[in-house]
């Protein structure tokens, strides 16, 4: 049985709070000092902290342990932390720590400074297809990534794809997320409408990774043509459309990625492009950086940590070096 959140092994509770005064917000939080709020959410508040030696940035999610409560969702909260404290790749969001006190929860997050890929669409229209490619295949390395840890995302949206300083993908909120176990299925009908897959919205059995596949392939539509395959302001007209699976095709799509868009968004989940079919796909595999999909590596002592790899390549941007030198042998001796 699950641990409450209270009890999470993974929560630190011994970091010093600090307070500007009475009644007044909370300007320390472990080593960080916090600054402007980037947002306000139904749980709680984002704020941006600055390590107080490194100056390192991070986004300080507040989490208020009795709004939790009364919404119910300390399972949504435990998902999130588990997931996120497991992950290390170059484009999923990062979670470094989490600290807690008798009123809230602070989750000290990776910051990413360029907002969601739901308004860079949403300013920029549609976008040209190289620059489409170069966001999905951030997103398919990001989910392949989940898919191979077991984890299934269930509620992929553009709105839930930050962007950092660099411009690139870094997945988001893994609250509604869930563990694949085999031989297992599962039936709950969660993420959002527009992004939903036909067996979500009927309430069917699904296994997991077909559901993300078919968000993947709407926000691919979304990237490239600046609107929505299925879309309609009332929600039985909108599942109608889903679950036809038509949707309309721009003249200026080229044939290659119409065939994977037509893949990805097939109705059977049996039918549906596999990760496996998406990286193999000639538009996919165009122009791809090496980094995305490493070559698997046997693990041995002998190897650099291909983790603390990624994460210096990440920091320093080197991502084309990746590949390269997560292949060299390191001498202990030296």
């Amino acid at each position: 049985m699950p641990k409450p959140i209270d009890q999470l092994s993974m929560i630190s509770s011994t970091e010093k709070v600090e307070v500007g005064g009475p009644g007044q917000p909370i300007v320390k939080i472990g080593h960080y000092t916090l600054g402007a709020t980037l947002g306000i959410g139904t749980f709680g508040k984002v704020k941006i902290g600055e390590h107080q030696v490194t100056k390192h940035k991070v986004a300080v999610k507040i989490l208020n342990r009795q709004k939790i409560k009364s919404l119910s969702v300390v399972g949504k909260i435990r998902r999130e932390i588990q997931n996120l404290k497991l992950f290390r790749h170059p484009h999923i969001i990062k979670l470094y720590q989490v600290i807690s006190t008798p009123t809230d929860i602070f989750m000290i997050m990776e910051y990413v400074a360029g907002g969601e890929l739901f308004d860079y669409i949403v300013k920029k229209g549609k976008l040209k297809e190289h620059e489409a490619r170069r966001f999905f295949q951030q997103i398919i390395s990001g989910v392949d990534y989940c898919h191979r840890h077991m984890i299934v995302h269930r509620d992929l949206k553009p709105e839930n794809l930050l962007l950092d300083h660099n411009q690139h993908v870094k997945i988001a909120d893994f609250g509604l997320s869930n563990m694949m176990m085999d031989g297992e299925f599962l039936r709950t009908s969660c993420g959002s409408p527009n992004y939903a897959a036909p067996e979500v919205i009927s309430g069917k059995l699904y296994a997991g990774p077909e559901v993300d596949i078919w968000s993947c392939g709407v926000i691919l539509y979304a990237l490239l043509c600046g609107t929505l395959p299925f879309d309609d302001e009332h929600v039985q007209n909108l599942f109608r459309k889903i679950k036809s699976g038509v949707f309309p095709i721009p003249d200026y799509l080229n044939k290659p990625v119409v065939g994977l868009l037509c893949h990805m968004l097939q109705v059977d989940p049996m039918k549906r492009a596999t990760i496996e079919d998406i990286k193999k796909h000639e538009w996919f595999q165009k122009e791809l950086p090496a980094y995305l999909f490493p070559a698997t590596v046997d693990q041995d002592s002998s190897l650099i940590d291909l983790e603390a790899i990624n994460e210096v390549c990440e920091v320093f941007n080197f991502f084309s070096l990746f590949p390269l030198v997560s292949k060299l042998p390191i001498n202990r001796e030296n």
